[in-house]
């Protein structure tokens, strides 16, 4: 059920353009990245969710300012960098430099640039979109993306943005009552959850000729709002 003071009282809120990165392990079986929401966030408190976020100004410069988004929120929240220079991957070296430029007062664009790495996009593999329901008062247009961990990195949640974070196989994240997902989260969970094969679900994600817009609707039932697709 929704909380208090989601649903919109004005005009329709137009969707803001978002990403969110589901960040890959291991290969049969295989783990993704959860990290659950401060108690006072925004959007999804106390959830757990892929890690993510909305688009800025400062994303619109490498081409495509949705995947630089998944790229630079993956960074700003759990500390992973999608990136390369030349055929080299990003390790944890390349993630401190950038996150001493970016403590400095630069942007993570401006990072990026200064120590000459690429955001690697094309790690990025499309394979859903969700547009949240027109009743509510915020609205997300959200791609969500596959990626690989990268192998030399390591996860470094950011103080204040994230209060928990777990590696989980799709079944549990979904059988667990201590991991409190949202619609749009379970569902896509539910969507990957029964093929074993990591490559299979990005080989499937790459096949992908179209990817549809899921745009659930909402139904007022006798406890309140609720969501359905």
């Amino acid at each position: 059920m929704l909380p208090p003071g989601a649903i919109n009282s004005g005009p329709p809120v137009v969707p803001r353009p978002s990403a969110t990165v589901l960040l890959v392990r291991g290969s049969r079986p295989w783990e993704l990245l959860l990290v659950q929401r401060p108690g006072g966030a925004d959007f999804a408190p106390g959830a757990y969710v892929f890690p993510g976020g909305t688009v800025h100004n400062d994303d619109m410069g490498w081409g495509d300012e949705i995947r630089m988004a998944a790229t630079r929120e993956t960074f700003e929240e759990v500390g992973v960098l999608l990136a390369r220079r030349g055929r080299q991957f990003a390790g944890e070296t390349e993630c401190d430099l950038v996150r001493s430029i970016v403590e400095s007062g630069k942007t993570f664009d401006e990072a990026l640039r200064e120590l000459r790495l690429e955001p690697a996009l094309d790690r990025l593999v499309l394979f859903a979109r969700w547009v949240t329901p027109v009743p509510l008062r915020r609205r997300y247009d959200a791609r969500f993306f596959l990626a690989r961990m990268p192998a030399n990195q390591e996860v470094r949640p950011q103080e204040g943005e994230v209060m928990d974070w777990v590696w989980i196989t799709p079944e549990r994240a979904l059988a667990s009552p201590d991991v409190t997902l949202v619609y749009a989260t379970r569902a896509v969970l539910e969507s990957v959850a029964a093929e074993p094969d990591a490559a299979k679900v990005f080989s499937r994600a790459r096949r992908l000729k179209e990817v549809p817009i899921v745009e659930p609707r909402m139904v007022q039932t006798e406890s309140g709002w609720e969501i359905e697709h």
